[in-house]
């Protein structure tokens, strides 16, 4: 790792936490052009979510949003021919650098890629990184406060979803697991508003989420019953 840099670029708040996207170095100046945010993407089928980094032109507004990993594709391989699509190697849709890209046909089964086993997603990079951040603060927001949640189709569209639709990904920071379905995850059961893909992600993030974790007081079941998300 001696020499090695990279870039970690603060996409906000997705699917229950704060989300970085990873870049090469010589990419971390897109900063002074590009606004950046984490969309998450629907599957059309149904089958889940997942959390991607866009991009737009800062002077071209929001109209101009694209997929981070399509843009630095083009930028440095070319265009992206009809019935190609862009993929994370490592199975991480937010590592963006172009090792970790790759073009594979549309009709090739995207899980098959990007999914991400225990095991690689604890010694990737993405891991490795957002462990080194001081993200302390950033992870729990007042737990009373109403959350917003917004997604996006693949085209990068809005979508409208119920509260009881929203997919969550796992709330320790480096973990990228994402529920496959709704309430898949456990959550935790003295704020009531963050969810764990398991109890060693739980228990690695409970130094710092005890911080800000508010005990939500106990309801009279007759009358009042605590949400389930």
């Amino acid at each position: 790792m001696a020499g090695f840099k990279l870039g970690v670029i603060r996409l906000g708040k997705a699917a229950g936490k704060i989300k970085y996207s990873l870049l090469d170095e010589q990419d971390v100046s897109l900063i002074r052009r590009y606004g950046f945010q984490a969309h998450v993407d629907m599957d059309r089928d149904g089958n889940g979510a997942k959390i991607y980094a866009y991009a737009y032109d800062l002077i071209k507004g929001k109209s101009s949003m694209q997929s981070l990993h399509n843009m630095l594709w083009e930028k440095y391989r070319g265009g992206i021919a009809p019935g190609f699509k862009v993929v994370h190697m490592n199975g991480i849709t937010v590592d963006n650098r172009l090792d970790n890209l790759a073009l594979i046909p549309e009709d090739f089964p995207v899980d098959m890629v990007e999914e991400p086993s225990t095991k690689s997603r604890e010694q990737s990079l993405y891991w490795l990184a957002v462990q080194q951040l001081h993200i302390a603060p950033l992870q729990c927001q007042n737990p009373i406060e109403i959350q917003k949640h917004k997604f996006y189709d693949n085209n990068g569209h809005d979508v409208y979803l119920e509260e009881d639709s929203i997919y969550y990904e796992c709330h320790y920071p480096p973990c990228t697991n994402m529920e496959k379905h709704i309430r898949q995850f456990s959550i935790c059961g003295r704020c009531q508003q963050v969810r764990y893909c398991g109890t060693i992600c739980q228990q690695q993030d409970w130094p710092v989420h005890k911080t800000y974790c508010i005990e939500r007081p106990a309801v009279d079941s007759d009358t009042e019953s605590l949400p389930d998300r």
